[in-house]
């Protein structure tokens, strides 16, 4: 099944309004062998391009999930990257800062995290917290030990958008491929999938009350996220609105933009010189003629 990834990305530089983007996105029919095919092919896909990328050891590819509570960011992580090498790939979910990262900028905790030349990163919610929900929840400023100047100016937001997009050119400048995908749920897909982590006692442990006190907040989330993407979704950098209410189609989706981004990163096995290919050629003489040995 063909998805085209440009349908999902998001032009930076200019207001955008994410009622005009769609939640659904059926890419996939009621056929359940259908979607296992499609993502098994692109599994597949991205372990090779995860090897190549590994063996190569120059560059990294930094994959940001953000989105509202229940939109499936961990599913769409384990589904997506099943495939992959675990000694390749390093995930990372990001709570509320602790003691030591609060004496510290708001990026410092995710610039310990990033990944290695050679491998991906998954960033599950990040330094994007400190524009969204900080945003929302303006009193939190007064908990990050901000000079007192900071905390009162009107423009911090666009301070912090500047420091963001200025951090992901340098990551660019240096090998790391960032990619953020905003899987965007519906208020109403939201409630229902909160009713099953009710009824459902399997599920009773991914809910939270704070999770419904947050839904108060949709309205302004909504805002804070469409300002962000707006203002940090650059060429190097883009964000990616996923539709979430459709699993299996974020899923596809998602896998997707990986690979268009991979392909286009022209990944390739490291080159053998003529000396190496003559000292393996050695090595292989040596042990045929010990194989009795």
């Amino acid at each position: 099944m063909s998805i085209d990834p440009s349908r999902y990305r998001v032009s930076g530089g200019k207001p955008i309004d994410l009622a005009d983007w769609d939640t659904r996105g059926d890419v996939v029919g009621s056929d359940g062998d259908s979607y296992k095919k499609a993502l098994a092919s692109r599994t597949d896909e991205l372990h090779a391009m995860q090897e190549t990328l590994y063996a190569d050891n120059r560059r990294a590819l930094l994959l940001i999930f953000q989105a509202m509570d229940a939109a499936g960011k961990d599913g769409a992580i384990e589904h997506v990257m099943s495939g992959i090498n675990p000694q390749g790939c390093q995930v990372y979910s990001f709570k509320r800062p602790s003691e030591e990262e609060l004496d510290h900028d708001f990026l410092w905790r995710t610039t310990r995290a990033l990944p290695e030349r050679g491998r991906i990163g998954i960033f599950n919610r990040s330094y994007y917290e400190e524009v969204l929900v900080v945003r929302v929840h303006p009193g939190i400023l007064q908990g990050q030990r901000l000079p007192a100047h900071l905390e009162d100016a009107k423009d911090i937001w666009d301070g912090r958008f500047a420091s963001i997009r200025n951090f992901e050119a340098h990551l660019a400048r240096n090998g790391t491929t960032v990619v953020k995908f905003f899987l965007h749920l519906s208020k109403e897909e939201q409630r229902k999938r909160f009713l099953d982590r009710i009824d459902e006692p399997e599920k009773n442990w991914k809910f939270a009350l704070a999770d419904v006190e947050e839904r108060a907040h949709w309205d302004a989330y909504q805002a804070a996220y469409a300002s962000c993407l707006a203002e940090t979704s650059t060429e190097t950098s883009p964000w990616y609105v996923v539709p979430a209410d459709h699993k299996k189609s974020s899923r596809l989706i998602i896998s997707e933009i990986i690979l268009d981004t991979m392909r286009g990163m022209k990944l390739e096995f490291p080159s053998v010189t003529a000396e190496r290919r003559l000292e393996l050629q050695a090595i292989r003489t040596q042990l045929v003629e010990g194989s009795g040995d």
